[in-house]
Order: C-alpha cells, then structure tokens, then sequence
C-alpha cells in the first residue's frame, strides 16, 4: 500500500481532467464518466483495498471541474453491478437513460459510486449511458459507455497513486468516399 496525500492527488487529478478537456471539445449538457478502482490508487489491487476517502476525494474533484462548465458526471461501477453508473436522476431523465435497481456498496459498485450518491443531489443508477469523453483509473474499461467514434487522450500525467490513467473522447464519425471533405 502507498500513502496517498489529498492535496497531490487532487491537483494531478486536476491535471489529467484539463489535459483530457482542453481535447474534448465539451460544452453544457455533455457527459463525462469516470471508471476508477481506488485499490489501484492506494497500491492494492483492484476491488481488493477500496478507499472510501479516495474516492470521495476523485468524486469531490471532478465535480468542481465539471459542473461548473455544465458538465454531467456519470461514475461508472464494477462489474459486481454490470457496470451501472451513477447520474443526476434530472441527467437520467433529460437523456433518456434507463434507471435501474440498484445502490452501490463497497464491494458491490466501489468507493467513487457510493461518493457519488452522496454527493450527488438525487442520484440514480442507469444502465447504459452515451459520455462524450471520459478517464480511467486503473484500466477499469470505460469505453462501452463513450459516444462512437472514440479517440484516446494522453494525460500528461500517466498515474494517479498507484493506478495507470488512461482517458477518451469522442468525435463525429467520418463517412463518405474520395470526394468527401471533413
């Protein structure tokens, strides 16, 4: 296990979240979903050492990047919930997001979802979303849940703790033959 500082994990979050959307193209009413395994973060592995605490710090964190630009963030959860993800019931509805029943627990949705529902001010679980972009700590797969087409984005920084980073964003799709201009 790593010891993990709030503060320096808040501003390499930070960092990765910027560098993924000064790329991303997003405006008001986009979403971006988080995969995260906080076990990796802390050095352990992943559904193994679960950090409440880190989770609530990510959560924390890209809420006050994101909402302020408009921005939905949908927190996806473990396979243990078919990777459900948490939203603003208003962003389910608004979007035509199917809700399901079920609430994150620890081992059952992990630490970042159950920060989500309380963070969150009417939180729900759907089970398939469209994001326009994304990050993924510790490889927990967030593509099933990013807009086609998607495009991986290099963070700056390739680690948060102990777990490797990896981001997407998504574009429109290119069609057309040889005469076709974009």
């Amino acid at each position: 296990m790593i010891e993990i500082e709030e503060k320096q994990l808040r501003k390499d979050l930070t960092t990765i979240v910027d560098d993924v959307l000064a790329v991303a193209n997003l405006k008001k009413g986009d979403v971006f979903v988080l995969g995260c395994t906080t076990s990796e973060i802390v050095g352990g592995t992943i559904g193994k050492n679960s950090s409440q605490e880190v989770g609530r710090w990510v959560v924390e964190t890209l809420c006050e990047i994101l909402d302020p630009q408009g921005i939905s963030l949908a927190v996806q959860g473990c396979e243990h919930i078919n990777r459900a993800l948490a939203v603003e019931r208003a962003v389910a509805e608004s979007k035509g997001f199917e809700i399901v029943s079920v609430k994150p627990a620890l081992h059952a949705g992990g630490s970042c979802s159950i920060a989500a529902f309380e963070q969150f001010s009417d939180p729900v679980e759907v089970e398939h979303i469209t994001a326009q972009a994304g990050i993924d700590i510790g490889d927990t797969s967030i593509g099933m849940h990013v807009k086609h087409v998607q495009v991986p984005v290099r963070p700056s920084i390739k680690e948060l703790g102990g777990a490797h980073v990896t981001a997407l964003r998504s574009r429109p799709k290119y069609i057309g033959g040889p005469r076709a201009t974009y």
